[in-house]
């Protein structure tokens, strides 16, 4: 069988990854797929096979040899290997004291405060004319989620906005400056709400029976700042795909019941997540015809499962009353998202705000994505809030 190759730095797969992972599913269940820096590993393709992998103990994570980024500050290092770095029982003890704070109902929970955020961040819009979406909106929302989240005072909060706007811009100068600030904030947040505990994810987590060490929790919330600005780019992504398709916003309008699936129908037709960190395999495995053999690296393209048609009727159109709910956008198994619970809610949110506040909204000019191999996001948003 002939192994389809995926060059990651061809402007053919940077600004259509749907079309090219596509086609490299429908022609085998594995591709190679050309990483600088990390040769020629496996890509695997279809919705069984990236669902397996991501659950399957046989392909590890590279756990021993984490490196942190070049530049952060010596000091910082110890907490920046967070549990998207780690397997087996490490990783299963940080999770499972992490874990109740994330469920479903304390997300449900939340979703009052997160409508108080969405409504702030939406009265201090321009009252017309035209403004950038992702700037001012999709961007500050994650951030001012997370400070809610985990306790941080408002007067704190225009600065880890800067932060957010910084990780969410991807790794550059921005974002090397912006680590130290948010190592010094979490530690010092921790330290207040051990202090003063409040109503707020670290209080709640520093008086469990067993509790996170220091470094351990500063780490997991800087995991929460990076992680947690994913509804960034799912928000803009699902307000381009929603103007872009007349159709498909007026079945929403005419009925916003129908939010929660139109918001799983976008994530799966348009997640930022495009491919998931590499594993290695343990042992040789097979895919059909084709073996990865033990040590061989494996990335799998969730681009590609979620609109796997083995799995999604007409997985190229999209659907806001799917009812279909497979997709892996947040990943599958041990590393599943932690936050999915709380970025669904606040996805929720922002759209029927954005729907019951501006039914006249549209595009305002021209959309370009950047070249990120990894993620798929708009460099802006700019939209009319009201018809000229």
């Amino acid at each position: 069988m002939t192994v389809p190759e995926i060059d990651i730095t061809d402007p053919a797969v940077l600004f259509d990854p749907f079309t090219a992972y596509s086609d490299a599913r429908e022609a085998s269940p594995l591709a190679r797929i050309t990483v600088p820096g990390m040769g020629s590993p496996w890509v695997v393709t279809r919705h069984a096979d990236v669902k397996a992998v991501l659950g399957d103990a046989r392909f590890a994570l590279d756990t021993g040899s984490f490196l942190p980024m070049p530049g952060i500050p010596e000091h910082c290092r110890r907490y920046l290997r967070t549990m998207s770095e780690m397997e087996g029982p490490e990783h299963t003890r940080l999770r499972r004291l992490a874990a109740p704070a994330f469920t479903a109902r304390r997300a449900e929970e939340f979703r009052p405060r997160m409508r108080r955020i969405v409504d702030d961040l939406l009265d201090a819009l321009p009252p017309g004319g035209e403004v950038d979406l992702l700037a001012d909106f999709a961007r500050p929302l994650p951030m001012d989620a997370i400070c809610e989240l985990v306790g941080i005072p408002d007067a704190d909060r225009p600065q880890w906005r800067e932060f957010g706007a910084a990780v969410a811009g991807g790794f550059g100068p921005a974002f090397l400056d912006a680590v130290p600030r948010v190592v010094e904030g979490a530690r010092a947040a921790v330290a207040r709400c051990a202090a003063e505990p409040g109503d707020d994810l670290i209080s709640s987590l520093l008086h469990t029976p067993e509790r996170f060490t220091e470094t351990e929790l500063v780490t997991l919330v800087w995991h929460l700042v990076l992680a947690g600005q994913t509804p960034t780019n799912l928000i803009a992504n699902a307000v381009e795909a929603l103007l872009t398709h007349p159709g498909q916003l007026a079945v929403l309008r005419a009925d916003l019941s129908l939010v929660p699936r139109a918001v799983e129908e976008l994530t799966r037709w348009k997640s930022p997540q495009l491919l998931t960190a590499p594993r290695y395999a343990q042992e040789d495995v097979a895919f059909g015809d084709v073996v990865v053999r033990k040590g061989e690296g494996v990335i799998t393209a969730l681009v590609s499962a979620n609109r796997d048609p083995r799995v999604f009727t007409d997985p190229d159109r999209l659907d806001v009353t799917r009812a279909e709910a497979a997709h892996l956008a947040y990943s599958h198994g041990p590393h599943f998202c932690l936050g999915a619970g709380f970025a669904r809610v606040q996805t929720e949110e922002a759209l029927t705000a954005l729907l019951t506040r501006f039914p006249e909204l549209a595009l305002a000019g021209p959309l370009e994505h950047s070249p990120d191999p990894g993620t798929w996001r708009l460099t802006s948003l700019p939209v009319r809030l009201r018809a000229e």
